[in-house]
């Protein structure tokens, strides 16, 4: 489990470090929260100190007002306060112990700024927090010369400060703005440039599942009237380049191998003759020729059905039975190395029986020419595929050359030396058979030599046979 972590945070690290998405992202990020701090503590140091002014403005005029008033006679007895006022006001003693008159909400509850009372202060005028107010207040008063109660107490109003202007509300306020708008930015820039990089990622996606046999496909090109759009224009343009010229070389192959085929035969046919003529030395360079020809003949042909394949020329295709086609295939085999079938009947694939047979021919081929004395053909199903494997009893192949073999005109040593006449394209032309009809071919492993296995879809009738 804590592998996996490690996994998924190396994972994310690499996509937000590497990819010019998560650079982008997390560079604007930065840059935007420090603009944002700066601008959101100057925006609450200035929010703060406005609040501040207008409550201490209303504690200001309530002591003010009330001090008018005593000073008028108006007030010899119960505090009160009008509208726009604050509500909590005090008449403090001179000493500052004592509260000798105060207004509803203020009546039960010590003097307010008592410290600055007792120093004997003219005008008090500051922020406190005290017990006896829930939070924080201003505080503003000022010391009267004669009142009903007496010389020297002072009038106190009080007003409570908002609560953002707390100890821990105005931090955490500007904390909570803060991530609230840095989450808003890192979706939004995420966002936009995940969207400006989209149709570039489905180009790439496009071209990574462009089949280098079939260049006829072209990648999707954005209508933004920007680089994106150069970029897709510019990729297809490349693509039809590329597809031009893949067509050039294989009509040249086609045309050559077609071309090659007349002189090839007339030249087999008049070595044939000459080796009726020729007397006992000269036949065995005849004989060298003849082989030789021969072996053209098989390279001219092969290339010709690699043409084909690559250019993927339809072919017709029909239901066929592959147990049927090896057994036929095994039947016309000589008495050279023994050949066993297992063969399960009514598996049925969609593809040209000329291919198929040509598949299990050259599978054949390949098997007898490195068994050492046996063969063994299996047919069966595999749920909803037609498994056919080919297996031989001789050296076999390391797995780190299994790949190679499938290799156009790649041959290993063994088989240069058990076949010298070989022309290392039977095993390619059957993989891009195989897959051509929604298959595989691949080397499995085995207890003895080497054995091939072939995989294609099953047949829509043919895989409900028993």
């Amino acid at each position: 489990m804590t592998q996996a972590r490690g996994e998924r945070a190396r994972y994310w690290r690499d996509r937000l470090l590497v990819s010019v998405r998560g650079r982008a992202t997390v560079i604007t990020v930065a840059v935007t929260a420090l603009f944002l701090t700066v601008i959101l503590v100057l925006g609450m140091l200035l929010v703060r100190d406005w609040l501040e002014s207008g409550q201490a403005a209303k504690a200001e005029r309530t002591a003010e007002r009330i001090a008018f008033d005593i000073v008028q006679g108006r007030i010899t007895g119960r505090l009160s306060t009008r509208p726009g006022e604050s509500g909590m006001a005090q008449i403090v003693s001179a000493d500052g112990t004592r509260v000798l008159a105060a207004t509803p909400q203020a009546r039960g509850k010590p003097p307010f700024a008592s410290a600055g009372l007792s120093s004997g202060d003219l005008l008090v005028d500051h922020r406190t927090c005290p017990r006896s107010i829930p939070g924080c207040a201003w505080v503003f008063g000022l010391r009267m010369r004669t009142s009903p109660w007496g010389a020297g107490v002072m009038v106190v109003a009080a007003e409570p400060l908002p609560s953002l202007l707390n100890v821990w509300g105005l931090p955490l306020t500007l904390a909570f703005l803060l991530l609230a708008l840095l989450s808003l930015v890192t979706w939004w820039t995420w966002h936009t440039i995940g969207r400006a990089f989209a149709p570039i990622d489905r180009i790439r996606a496009e071209l990574a599942d462009l089949d280098a046999r079939d260049l006829r496909q072209r990648v999707f090109v954005p209508r933004t009237h920007g680089e994106i759009q150069a970029l897709g224009e510019t990729v297809n343009a490349t693509l039809e380049r590329l597809e031009e010229a893949t067509d050039r070389e294989r009509r040249f192959v086609s045309d050559a191998s077609h071309d090659l085929r007349n002189p090839i035969a007339g030249l087999h046919l008049q070595l044939e003759m000459a080796l009726d003529e020729v007397d006992e030395e000269t036949r065995p360079l005849i004989d060298s020729a003849l082989r030789d020809a021969e072996r053209l003949n098989d390279i001219v042909i092969d290339l010709l059905e690699l043409s084909r394949l690559d250019s993927r020329v339809p072919q017709p295709v029909e239901p066929v039975d592959l147990a049927e086609t090896a057994r036929r295939e095994v039947d016309r085999r000589g008495d050279g190395v023994r050949i066993t079938a297992r063969l399960e009947p009514g598996v049925v694939v969609r593809a040209n029986p000329v291919r198929i047979a040509r598949v299990l021919g050259n599978l054949l081929s390949n098997a007898e020419r490195h068994a050492e004395s046996n063969v063994e053909v299996t047919v069966r199903r595999d749920g909803a595929m037609a498994l056919l494997s080919v297996e031989d009893d001789g050296h076999g192949i390391a797995p780190d050359q299994r790949e190679r073999v499938f290799e156009r005109f790649a041959r290993l040593s063994e088989s240069r030396e058990r076949d010298p006449q070989g022309t290392g394209l039977g095993l390619p032309i059957a993989r891009e058979i195989a897959e051509i009809y929604g298959g595989s071919l691949t080397i499995a492993d085995s207890d003895r030599g080497a054995r091939f296995v072939m995989c294609l879809p099953l047949a829509a009738d043919g895989g409900s046979r028993r």
